[in-house]
């Protein structure tokens, strides 16, 4: 049996069985943004996550082949295994691209995958299974697995991109609540006793 489909049976099986015991409060990434390679099913290239929402990020995907270049754009939600450091992920998206003996094609795409931050470093680790949908191609499908390695370029300190305007806003309220209390602390400091002049 082909590597790429146990792997798929794998990730399509254990990952959303495990989730059903596993807490679903746990905070799905410790990252904003995070870069790194991508290798596996005949391409390698550039894999950059943003964080867009909590639990939610957009991967883009720079692939190179030996026959064909494309571009991927994915929409996937983060859910925790065990805490923050082990996730899994599920999405969906689309990509362009262009192939030496087909010209342009495009496609949708699924993903489910796994990724692991490595403790004491700013480095993921991941595996994913990202089946396609290919339009304009010789090929119609396509089922490949890719292993990732990203480096966190911006750390997560409980704040999305997005949180300041949705939700989320703690930053704002600790800083007006330290300004009532200074404004308190003030008024105290400027009441006179019966003695003082």
């Amino acid at each position: 049996m082909p590597f790429f489909i146990r792997a798929a049976r794998f990730l399509g099986l254990v990952f959303p069985f495990a989730s059903l015991f596993l807490p679903q409060s746990a905070h799905a990434q410790k990252y904003i943004t995070a870069a790194g390679l991508r290798l596996g099913g005949g391409n390698y290239g550039l894999t950059v996550q943003q964080k867009i929402f909590e639990k939610t990020t957009l991967e883009g995907l720079a692939l190179a082949g030996s026959r064909e270049l494309s571009a991927t754009v994915l929409a996937e939600r983060h859910f925790g295994i065990l805490g923050p450091s082990l996730n899994y992920y599920l999405g969906a998206g689309a990509h362009v691209g262009t192939h030496k003996d087909d010209g342009t094609f495009g496609g949708v795409d699924g993903i489910i995958g796994a990724e692991y931050k490595l403790p004491i470093t700013r480095l993921l680790v991941a595996v994913d299974f990202k089946p396609s949908i290919e339009f304009g191609s010789s090929d119609w499908a396509r089922f490949p697995t890719a292993f990732s390695v990203r480096y966190i370029l911006i750390k997560d300190k409980n704040n999305g991109l997005f949180n300041g305007l949705i939700g989320g806003d703690d930053r704002r309220k600790r800083r007006e609540k330290r300004a009532k209390e200074k404004a308190k602390e003030e008024r105290k400091s400027q009441r006179k006793g019966l003695f003082n002049f």
